[in-house]
């Protein structure tokens, strides 16, 4: 599949995109598609609709409209889902971005995976100019996961660390911390980081689309998720930033660096610089809001300028911050689930 070049010049790039709010938008989410081969009970319901694939970006639609992003500033992409790697063709697209990122026009062009697929594709990531991931891994005891993922194989995940470590993608491990469920998970995880040297980030769950559980039943904010992290360590804070909401730590006595998302205990939201594209072709502008901006209907209507007008509107329309809760019977933040915005 050939991917056009939709960048041409690059209007505003001085100034950057800019929200009501003065922050400077840099940061590019795109979820490829909606589907997943887990079905993670924080993240889904065990019966999922997904969308038809009508009304799904083409991944050259989905190139176009990225690189428009590029023209007006931004500068990072991360590609999610669902589970990005099983949308057909996707290196495709991966291959297409990643130019960006080898003539300058990008800084880096980095991906979140469940690892099932990885195997498969982390020779490939690599070459397409992907130098480091995100892999979501909420426990290392078979039973745990399988539970957590409704039946998933951890040595499919085991394995494509291996191969993305063996490729040279740099990893780090995402862990939503689960009351009653995964914190004896957080020092094996820690440890399996350490002699393998992948990073590790904590993530308080979020309340997006209705699952079976009530998320007040399983909340644990990071606080007293990291206690036996800091009965073993010193956390050190680092000035380090990756482009995402994480902030990170040194541990004495260990190469791994931790960090920590906290939307809910101590939510990130005033120097936020992100906007998400879904694979409906959608901006969502804040991960929280339901508010959403249609760039496909623009884009198939009227090409590429469609898409720079409504890059302004979403802009202007961006909040200052989410309303997050998981208090017991709350309603979830947005009807859609985590994986229809992606992480």
């Amino acid at each position: 599949m050939r991917m056009a070049n939709a960048i041409g010049t690059r209007p505003d790039t001085e100034s950057g995109m800019r929200d009501s709010h003065g922050r400077q938008i840099n940061y590019l989410r795109i979820s490829v598609t909606d589907r997943c081969d887990l079905r993670c009970r924080y993240c889904m319901d065990e019966v999922m609709q997904f969308l038809p694939r009508r009304e799904i970006l083409t991944l050259e639609e989905t190139a176009i409209i990225a690189e428009r992003f590029i023209a007006r500033g931004v500068r990072r992409i991360r590609l999610s889902g669902g589970e990005p790697l099983v949308r057909r063709d996707f290196a495709d697209l991966a291959r297409a971005l990643g130019r960006h990122v080898k003539s300058g026009a990008l800084d880096e062009l980095t991906l979140t995976t469940n690892g099932t697929q990885l195997a498969h594709h982390a020779d490939m990531l690599f070459d397409a100019g992907v130098r480091r991931i995100n892999v979501s891994l909420d426990a290392l005891d078979p039973a745990i996961f399988g539970h957590i993922t409704r039946g998933g194989d951890i040595a499919k995940v085991l394995e494509g660390l291996r191969a993305a470590k063996e490729a040279g993608l740099k990893v780090k491990l995402n862990m939503v911390a689960l009351r009653g469920v995964n914190e004896d998970q957080v020092l094996p995880i820690l440890d399996y980081c350490e002699a393998h040297g992948h990073d590790l980030t904590l993530i308080e769950t979020m309340p997006l689309g209705d699952v079976a559980d009530d998320r007040a039943d399983h909340f644990l904010p990071l606080i007293e998720a990291i206690a036996p992290i800091r009965a073993r360590h010193d956390l050190i804070p680092l000035d380090e930033r990756t482009g995402g909401p994480a902030r990170y730590f040194a541990l004495s006595g260990l190469k791994t660096k931790l960090g920590l998302i906290t939307p809910l205990s101590n939510n990130f939201c005033a120097d936020c610089n992100r906007m998400r594209l879904t694979c409906q072709g959608r901006i969502y502008m804040c991960l929280g809001h339901e508010d959403h901006i249609d760039l496909k209907a623009a884009f198939r209507t009227h090409g590429v300028a469609g898409i720079d007008t409504l890059l302004d509107q979403a802009l202007a329309a961006k909040p200052l911050a989410h309303d997050f809760t998981v208090a017991r019977g709350a309603a979830p933040a947005t009807h859609r689930h985590m994986n229809v915005t992606g992480g």
